[in-house]
């Protein structure tokens, strides 16, 4: 796995991840498994629409996440 994607759930970050940790991460992984850092023209759409989909698919996944034994505050930041 590619080592600079961090862990974006409680209790390793003590708050929710931004919108920017979580595409950061996204463009981190499609990155990793397309093997460009900077795609060329010609895929420049596909990869923008990979980080998307990627993105939103762990904003889903943060969201719908509960951490057992995770202390109060986070438990009830997460709950909103």
């Amino acid at each position: 796995m590619c080592r600079s994607i961090k862990t974006l759930r409680p209790p390793v970050l003590p708050e929710e991840a931004t919108e920017e940790e979580i595409r950061a991460a996204a463009l981190q992984y499609v990155r990793k498994v397309s093997g460009f850092r900077a795609p060329a023209a010609h895929n420049r759409e596909v990869f923008d629409r990979a980080v998307e989909a990627i993105a939103e698919a762990t904003a889903e996944l943060l969201d719908g996440l509960e951490v057992r034994g995770a202390p109060a505050a986070a438990r009830e930041a997460a709950a909103g």
